[in-house]
């Protein structure tokens, strides 16, 4: 009888061994973020479950062989693309967007899902045109594909995910060898587009950018409010914080949406400085273990695809961080493994998933 066998020492254990912590600190965050609020009392252990069903998921998609998940990519493309439409259509809309299905007392927000698909699909996409990439056809056949799903995010609206999708697309192809007069003009396309769109944004997206550039200092509980206790809360936190379950910013609920968007200021607010740079020293380790896989890969599309969630991973850190901090304008993008939310949270354990079969199959398969 041939047996294939799965060469478990090249599993990254490190990766796992970070994404775990992070998850069962995220869980633990959520708890003290609730702040005994009865109504959302359930959120810790509905995260818990999230994550575990996440974890047994993460494991499936790493055992295959991602060759085969490359082979469906074009079949969850089309399906994601007619989810979304459906969405638009049909979705549960929650502060002014339709973002997601309601399935009984769970939400899953499409959106979340459509990143791996995109990361899959643009792997594939580019891997086999690798060496044409310094033709327009290719290049432009490569943006077609990736606005024709992004605008169905935009549409909902979601700008941030559809600014995500365009990041992860751009960094996946200029790894795959973009010339640099390629990398440019997109670039100026990008920033022409920011100021010909800014107009058709909807009221709540352009009143983001506006209380940001000009903030009214006498809007104590409007627009700019999360962000004035965002910072006040991670400014009382000092060095080491006031504690677990201590900060009173928190505990009495003085910093609003605390356990989604500003999950990090309460990090910052409970265990300080000190704190805050371990969690993101640790959210970056778990992007290098990414780029160190991307850069032992088997071949191209391997190496995408690891690069793909390294940039969505980077990116949903960076926006997520510098927005607590008050550098950029408030947005919806989760702090990866920590920020509650069961599609976040699931999307990004299969995005691990996907990251640990470019590890375990890095080497052509054995038979014994």
């Amino acid at each position: 009888m041939i047996r294939r066998r799965i060469p478990w020492e090249n599993l990254d254990y490190w990766l796992l061994a970070l994404v775990a912590g992070l998850v069962i600190f995220g869980v633990a965050m959520i708890r003290s973020a609730i702040a005994g609020n009865q109504t959302l009392a359930e959120l810790p252990s509905r995260q818990l479950l999230y994550a575990s069903v996440g974890f047994v998921l993460m494991a499936v998609v790493a055992l295959v062989d991602y060759h085969y998940w490359l082979t469906l990519s074009k079949y969850f493309y089309i399906i994601t693309v007619v989810t979304l439409i459906a969405l638009n259509i049909v979705g549960t809309a929650l502060f002014g967007s339709a973002r997601w299905f309601t399935l009984g007392p769970i939400k899953v927000q499409p959106s979340e899902f459509a990143k791996l698909v995109l990361i899959l699909s643009q792997a594939s996409f580019l891997a086999k045109r690798q060496e044409q990439l310094n033709q327009w056809r290719w290049v432009l056949a490569s943006a077609a594909q990736t606005l024709f799903l992004t605008v169905w995010v935009l549409l909902q609206p979601d700008l941030s995910t559809s600014i995500t999708l365009l990041v992860i697309w751009f960094v996946m192809l200029w790894v795959a060898g973009l010339p640099w007069k390629y990398v440019a003009t997109f670039v100026g396309i990008g920033i022409l587009a920011a100021v010909v769109g800014f107009p058709f944004l909807e009221p709540y997206q352009k009143a983001r950018i506006l209380n940001f550039l000009f903030p009214q200092e006498e809007a104590r509980h409007g627009a700019i409010y999360n962000v004035q206790q965002a910072l006040i809360s991670i400014g009382s936190g000092g060095w080491l914080g006031q504690g677990y379950g201590l900060g009173p910013q928190v505990q009495y609920r003085f910093l609003k949406v605390r356990h989604t968007d500003f999950i990090f200021s309460v990090i910052a607010h409970e265990f300080g400085f000190v704190g805050a740079t371990l969690t993101i020293l640790l959210l970056i380790l778990v992007i290098w273990r990414c780029v160190r896989i991307a850069q032992q890969a088997y071949d191209t599309a391997g190496a995408l695809i690891a690069t793909g969630v390294a940039a969505m991973l980077s990116f949903h850190m960076v926006v997520n961080i510098a927005m607590n901090l008050n550098l950029i304008p408030v947005t919806g993008l989760p702090l990866p493994f920590i920020t509650y939310g069961g599609s976040s949270l699931m999307a990004t354990l299969l995005a691990i998933g996907l990251v640990e079969s470019v590890a375990l199959h890095r080497e052509p398969l054995r038979f014994q």
